[in-house]
């Protein structure tokens, strides 16, 4: 629990970013709308590249792209299941359809500004801070609020790559291990389909009603969340809801590489989303 001191800074902190009125929630929906999707730091030509984008260096993957509504990420660089599951369905020989995010990195956190950033956290200025806060224990006051700035201006540099066209999706992957499964979901999910209770770290998160009525027919676990719950935490799920944009979250226990492929493909073809 935090002591007294550290609550009333992190509300001086929380006060002072609202008074600068860093885009976050729908703001980034605006800021991802007007800003050009070029600019920033390229390397590679053609299909594939690397970029760093709020100074995070992603690889980019693309496949089939004419005609394609998915977009695909992986965010977690020590996700090694997930990275070689969306590696080889973006390769030549994959059936992938659409561009591919890849964080370059070997661990769950990046480096951030002398510190460390769980990438999943940067989509909102609250869960930003909340997560610098937690990752950068020594970081005075002023880091955390230039940190959350930083991001607050060039959070839209990740968002524009990832906004799928009308009517697209967003589909990410992720693995966990121990502690973590669709348990931990339920309390904060609108509807759930267990329909594989054996196996509670394969499932789906879903953002859209009708997809989640699509796939709770399927023979995986499926939590919807529609409207999350429980407090911001700065995930690219939250910011989807609150973008209107149609997201999915693939959850596989790490090394089942045969189930999170057969969930891709499992998603793919009962959206038809391609």
């Amino acid at each position: 629990m935090w002591s007294d001191r550290n609550s009333s800074r992190s509300n001086g902190r929380r006060s002072f970013l609202k008074q600068l009125g860093i885009a976050c929630g729908a703001g980034v929906a605006a800021a991802a709308a007007s800003a050009p999707a070029f600019g920033l730091s390229l390397f590679g030509s053609g299909g594939g590249g690397r970029l760093r984008l709020a100074g995070i260096r992603f690889q980019r993957l693309a496949r089939n792209v004419s005609g394609s509504h998915i977009r695909y990420l992986l965010i977690h660089g020590d996700e090694s299941t997930a990275r070689q599951v969306l590696t080889e369905h973006m390769s030549a020989g994959g059936s992938g359809k659409g561009i591919a995010y890849l964080v370059e990195n070997p661990t769950r956190n990046v480096a951030f500004r002398g510190g460390h950033l769980d990438p999943n956290r940067m989509f909102s200025n609250e869960g930003a801070q909340r997560n610098l806060e937690l990752l950068n224990p020594t970081w005075q006051t002023s880091q955390v609020i230039n940190g959350v700035t930083h991001l607050g201006y060039r959070r839209h540099e990740v968002v524009n790559r990832l906004i799928p066209p009308p009517g697209g999706l967003i589909l990410a992957l992720h693995n966990n291990q121990r502690g973590y499964s669709v348990q931990t979901e339920i309390p904060i999910s609108d509807e759930v389909a267990l329909n594989d209770p054996e196996h509670p770290h394969d499932f789906g998160l879903v953002s859209d009603p009708a997809d989640f009525a699509r796939l709770s027919s399927g023979r995986y676990n499926v939590v919807l969340q529609a409207r999350p719950r429980g407090h911001e935490d700065g995930s690219l799920s939250r910011l989807a809801v609150q973008m209107g944009i149609r997201y999915v979250n693939l959850e596989a226990a790490l090394g089942n590489v045969q189930k999170q492929r057969s969930m891709v493909r499992w998603v793919e073809e009962t959206l038809q989303a391609g």
